[in-house]
């Protein structure tokens, strides 16, 4: 019991061999202050159901019934019990007993050793190596009531250790279990542990992996986990929706080129390379950089190149190959004069924007391949567009240009199916980004969708036959303005 708390006040309350405590925890419970929940454990709290009180208070609870116990096996990893209600502890006799809500499943083993750490009270936690080890253990239970986990959620903890630390720390994992193995007695269990290591590590087939996350890594091509599941996400809502066909009105070879000049202009602006509207009209038509800013005006030129060129906005990938192709060679024309970013190479540090950090450099291709899946099944040209585009934006596979590579990408699914392309103008950058984060960081692809869509109701208002007038249009729509002083209007004509 607590110290200095009054009995009647603490939510768990342990039977004692002091006389006088035991008396008063009789005297407590049959006047009704107090509750018994399990064998020598009593409960002060008469409102909450048993099997809640003793969820929050498990490790407590484990730790003083069962001293000197090691959570193991499964339950080192997870924390919790399974779903079938299990919980899993290393003690010195095999044994199963009941909690409201939780069966604890003692299994006799050796006790803790050093490294093995104190988690609550007198309980114990098997540390990483040890809980991989027991992990290998043959189990006669399937599912949430086996002791152990599955082999690919286990290799998928070992893939895990590579993504994170390389190499190194997974041989320095191998290294630690095997003389733990021989300190526990699990010589067979390290053999198992072993082999998927060396698969992982690519010095032994790696046929006998089982998870697709390990598996790839294995073939040299890891993705990050995390965000193929955020790709699914999308993925479904948007199969789950009907998107408008909005033919493309800019047939002409003039105006698809005047739209194009300010889907390069606003695709430029919205990453901070802001020119004069005449200034950038003065680098499109003489294509030639301004002397003061080579560097700024090569992005404009870049971009308006790609975009402007309807056969090359109508190149897409039919198999992730050709996806990491044309990602690169549009990237090379996009920030030819820019050497210090690598143009057309995949980045070679990690990148990050304030709290988001991107997909690793060494997931890069195998994210962009596991991404391919998901974009192969899909079918309306808008749905892909917005795939595609938030997958190169979350992947983030260059050192700069992602978001302008991104929209290129978006646009070129469009106009290979007719549709009307998109521009996001400046006054709309907030809402644009708020839905990108919105989906990273939350899961909701519900915003994302929602901004895109009225974007391109937006860009179809746009004709291009008439220069002027399209600037005009764009005038009144606030289109120019910054997010802070106006709101994107959608003017019909």
């Amino acid at each position: 019991m607590e110290k200095n708390i009054p009995i009647h006040l603490q939510e768990i309350i342990f039977s004692s061999s002091d006389s006088a405590t035991s008396q008063q925890i009789s005297k407590l419970e049959k006047e009704g202050t107090i509750r018994k929940l399990a064998n020598r454990v009593y409960t002060s709290n008469l409102e909450d159901t048993p099997e809640d009180i003793t969820r929050r208070n498990l490790f407590h609870i484990l730790g003083h019934l069962y001293p000197g116990a090691l959570l193991s096996h499964r339950s080192a990893f997870e924390f919790a019990p399974t779903a079938t209600g299990q919980i899993f502890l290393t003690y010195t006799y095999t044994r199963k007993a009941q909690l409201p809500g939780i069966t604890v499943r003692l299994l006799a083993g050796n006790k803790p050793i050093k490294g093995d750490t104190i988690f609550s009270g007198e309980l114990y936690l098997s540390q990483r190596e040890r809980a991989l080890l027991e992990n290998m253990e043959s189990s006669r239970k399937l599912g949430p009531d086996s002791k152990t986990l599955t082999y690919p959620e286990i290799e998928e903890k070992l893939e895990q250790v590579i993504r994170v630390n390389g190499e190194d720390e997974l041989n320095a994992v191998r290294d630690k279990a095997r003389k733990i193995a021989k300190e526990v007695g699990l010589i067979k269990e390290f053999t198992k542990l072993n082999k998927i290591i060396s698969a992982l590590l690519t010095t032994k087939p790696s046929s006998i992996l089982k998870s697709p996350v390990a598996s790839a890594r294995a073939f040299g091509v890891p993705y990050d986990p995390a965000r193929i599941q955020l790709f699914e996400s999308l993925f479904t809502a948007l199969k789950q929706q009907e998107f408008q066909h909005r033919e493309e009105k800019n047939t002409t070879t003039a105006a698809y080129r005047n739209f194009a000049f300010y889907e390069s202009y606003f695709s430029n602006y919205i990453e901070g390379t802001v020119f004069e509207i005449e200034e950038a009209k003065r680098v499109i038509e003489t294509q030639k950089p301004l002397p003061s800013r080579n560097e700024d005006s090569h992005d404009v030129l870049g971009t308006y190149q790609i975009v402007s060129n309807p056969r090359e906005m109508k190149i897409v990938p039919s198999t992730k190959e050709e996806l990491v192709e044309i990602l690169q060679y549009r990237h090379q024309i996009l920030l030819s004069a820019r050497e210090d970013k690598k143009p057309g190479k995949f980045k070679d540090k990690n990148n990050r924007a304030g709290d988001t950090s991107f997909v690793e450099m060494e997931l890069v291709t195998g994210t962009l391949y596991k991404s391919f899946d998901y974009y192969q099944a899909l079918t309306h040209p808008f749905a892909k567009a917005a795939y595609i585009m938030f997958v190169i934006s979350e992947v983030h596979p260059f050192l700069d240009g992602n978001g302008r590579i991104a929209r290129v990408m978006m646009n070129a699914e469009l106009s290979t199916a007719s549709q009307t392309k998109i521009i996001i103008p400046t006054v709309y950058r907030e809402d644009y980004l708020g839905g990108l984060r919105r989906l990273t960081r939350n899961q909701d692809p519900s915003v994302y969708i929602r901004m895109l869509n009225r974007a391109q109701a937006f860009s179809d208002t746009l004709l291009g036959d008439d220069m002027v007038a399209m600037e005009e249009v764009l005038r009144q729509s606030e289109a120019f303005k910054e997010s802070n002083q106006g709101v994107l209007r959608i003017i019909n004509n």
